[in-house]
């Protein structure tokens, strides 16, 4: 079974992906899930050490709720059958993973740090997005070394409020993406699931001066 714990970082970061077909399995307990979701709020570095990004884990039928949320958010924004039908599988596709991990910044939070580096006040927002984005992917890169799929999306703001509500959160939070994640169908890998992805001209985006 793949781990987190024997796989070099480059390698786990090239065997990322995006994967779609998800199920309610998993090929690791919850317990160390949450045990990676923990480092990563531990771990993950932060402009100022600010701290801003903040975590919810859905699993079990609190995962299932979320997509519920948001497929009744998001209907009021479709104008035709075809849309509907579609959104409506890739909902289902979503709601058929194993759980969901919410990122989400605390407003309150990169005030108080703006309020404390005021010189740097107009940039502590894109900090924290920067923060943010290295907890998701971290944590998008380290289940998928535990064996499973993930898929990152983004159906803020429809849902920021109902949720908030729902889950008692403070409600300075700001909701910035969702990571499902789930079990891959049998017999089937990572490489198998991925779709096809253009590498070759990518080496060009990279300059180098002084080796």
């Amino acid at each position: 079974m793949s781990s987190a714990a024997n796989i070099t970082l480059v390698d786990a970061a090239i065997n990322r992906r995006t994967i779609y077909q998800l199920t309610k399995t998993s090929p690791v307990p919850d317990s160390r899930l949450l045990e990676l979701v923990r480092h990563a709020a531990r771990h993950v570095p932060s402009g100022f050490d600010s701290q801003t990004t903040r975590m919810v884990v859905l699993l079990s039928a609190e995962h299932d709720r979320f997509w519920d949320f948001v497929w009744d958010a998001l209907q009021p924004h479709l104008k035709s059958e075809d849309q509907s039908k579609a959104s409506r599988a890739r909902i289902d596709g979503f709601r058929g993973a194993h759980g969901t991990i919410l990122f989400f910044e605390s407003q309150n939070a990169q005030d108080a740090t703006a309020k404390k580096f005021p010189t740097y006040a107009d940039k502590i927002g894109q900090f924290g997005e920067h923060s943010n984005a290295m907890h998701q992917y971290l944590l998008w890169t380290a289940f998928e070394a535990e064996g499973l799929g993930c898929n990152l999306q983004h159906y803020n703001p429809l849902v920021d409020e109902r949720v908030i509500e729902h889950y008692g959160l403070d409600k300075d939070l700001v909701l910035k993406a969702q990571l499902v994640f789930g079990g891959l169908p049998e017999g089937k890998s990572i490489g198998d699931l991925a779709r096809p992805k253009e590498l070759k001209h990518r080496e060009e985006y990279v300059k180098v001066f002084g080796a």
